[in-house]
């Protein structure tokens, strides 16, 4: 397989370039899924939904490629003392996109109302929004959103929750017209409506989407210009990560998220650069990736699958942690363009992460010998064998890991299983052991650790922690200012690396490849890509 994708992509690079015929000013991406399950942000559960949401609709506020929360459709926001109501002051110049279902098909100007009919619609369970966790049991259930006047708008909260204005940047948050909502009905999906920088043109689902620039955007650069800067976006559907990257390569496309698993030795050395014979094609762009990969234990002793199982003690957990070389992982398996997860479950890249190495596992076989006779399985003797559930695509990697905690004296069988199926029975408490991962949902580390929270269901707490000390921290940090809430965060890491429900693996990175015709090309930590300041090159 190695020799044929090596043939391949040789080929692409002696006739790169060969079969580029773009438009001028027109930015060209391919979604590898193959298809796009809609364009409406009330079902913005997948990232090629996010990111083409995020080219159509704004939201309230935004992340910017710092984690930075910064003013977006509101100018400003404030929170009220007992945490339980937040006032967001919008703009007064922001126009809806043009569209047939307005008086003359002219875009009229977004209000507060606007706002509160795109969440109370997220919360309504005729629309059956992926998104409605966002507000449900969070939000005051007698009025949860107000528009005071045109341009203030308030949430109402039934308990604080002081990283809200870190939700309000996803895309389900986006802010859509009752009118095109109402006129177009479940076909809403296919004929988007919003304030965004680029506007729906054409969409023939599974092979092109086409969006044009919005004249009337409202944002402009530091100099006064017009955003976004590109006329157009077409975006392709061909359902293969090999094939999407020899489009880059041919000119063809001018981004690809990610690299073909088989592609990573050709085109990375090991310390995750490009090689030479790519790095003057296309350019890599690297940065922080909210996102945790880990093995995780489930801790539930009632549960039939962990009945008598030696994983129940938190010392054969962290027996387990501490036999993995994570280095090893991070080097040899993903070519060192991911971070050993050294520090916690809370990735680096956001506060609350503890990069001080006070907690977390490094690579100590001794250590982990010592902590398997604590438990009394002196170098593994009388330790009943682990099994661990883990897609096919982490085969190498969980398979490194077994033979790393047999040399230890820690027995584990891996079984390989479908991704729906491992996620159904993380769901249902019947994966005793698994390898998964957590991708921020927003730019707080409070999504990491409602992970642990005993109240809370799988997901997201697939392990089924549960700690009384944990869970009143929880609640107690939710209206505590940012700096006090994030050594909080620190403090909730650390208890939980103590009992070692997860054995946080790597800390993933975002590698964007792009084309050398491109600039400006910008993402967050959360991989939602930003097209409004791309410029186009003339080669």
């Amino acid at each position: 397989m190695l020799y044929v994708a090596a043939g391949i992509l040789l080929q692409s690079l002696s006739g790169c370039g060969s079969d580029s015929k773009h438009s001028s000013n027109t930015i060209y991406l391919n979604y590898s899924s193959g298809t796009l399950e809609s364009i409406d942000p009330a079902f913005a559960k997948n990232l090629y939904n996010m990111w083409t949401d995020h080219m159509v609709y704004n939201t309230l506020v935004e992340a910017d490629e710092s984690l930075q929360l910064t003013p977006s459709l509101a100018k400003s926001w404030e929170v009220s003392t007992d945490g339980l109501q937040y006032t967001f002051h919008l703009r007064t110049d922001v126009f809806f996109q043009d569209n047939e279902a307005f008086a003359n098909g002219k875009g009229r100007k977004m209000t507060a109302a606007d706002v509160e009919y795109s969440f109370n619609r997220l919360i309504d369970s005729t629309t059956a929004s992926t998104g409605a966790w966002i507000f449900n049991d969070r939000v005051d259930k007698a009025q949860p959103f107000k528009a005071i006047d045109d341009s203030t708008f308030i949430i109402r909260l039934n308990a604080p929750f002081r990283p809200l204005p870190q939700i309000m940047s996803m895309p389900y948050c986006s802010v859509v017209p009752r009118e095109a909502v109402t006129k177009w009905g479940k076909d809403f999906r296919a004929h988007p409506c919003g304030t965004g920088p680029f506007k729906f043109h054409y969409w023939d689902e599974g092979n092109v989407l086409v969006l044009h620039k919005n004249p009337n955007y409202w944002q402009h650069d530091a100099e006064g210009k017009n955003l976004p800067y590109a006329d157009a976006v077409q975006i392709s559907f061909i359902d293969s990560k090999a094939t999407e990257f020899m489009m880059l390569l041919q000119g063809r496309i001018d981004f690809v998220n990610g690299l073909d698993g088989s592609f990573k030795d050709l085109v990375l050395s090991k310390n995750g650069e490009l090689k030479k014979d790519f790095s003057n094609r296309i350019n890599l762009r690297k940065q922080t990736y909210l996102n945790t990969e880990y093995i995780g234990f489930l801790t539930d002793s009632t549960k039939d699958v962990v009945k008598d199982n030696p994983q129940l003690n938190p010392l054969v957990r962290r027996a387990v942690a501490y036999a993995i070389d994570k280095q090893k992982i991070a080097t040899y398996f993903r070519n060192g363009a991911v971070l050993p997860a050294t520090s916690g479950f809370i990735p680096q890249g956001i506060p609350g992460h503890d990069s001080s190495g006070r907690f977390g596992f490094n690579y100590n076989p001794a250590k982990a010998q010592q902590l398997l006779a604590q438990a009394g399985y002196p170098n593994g003797k009388g330790l009943k064998p682990l099994h661990v559930l883990a897609p096919e695509n982490w085969a190498d990697i969980v398979n490194f890991v077994a033979t790393q905690v047999k040399e230890v004296g820690i027995p584990l069988e891996v079984e390989i299983i479908q991704p729906n199926i491992l996620r159904q029975q993380m769901s249902r408490s019947e994966a005793p052991m698994f390898r998964a991962q957590w991708i921020a949902d927003y730019p707080d580390a409070e999504t990491f650790l409602a992970f642990f929270n005993g109240r809370f269901p799988a997901p997201p707490n697939y392990t089924r922690f549960s700690n009384a000390t944990f869970d009143k921290w929880y609640g107690e940090c939710m209206n505590l200012p940012d700096s006090q809430r994030h050594i909080r965060y620190m403090q909730m890491d650390s208890l939980v690396m103590s009992y070692a429900p997860v054995i946080p693996l790597i800390y993933d990175r975002l590698m964007h490849f792009t084309s050398k015709r491109i600039t400006g090309f910008k993402a967050n930590p959360m991989n939602i890509i930003d097209l409004k300041t791309v410029k186009i090159n003339k080669l």
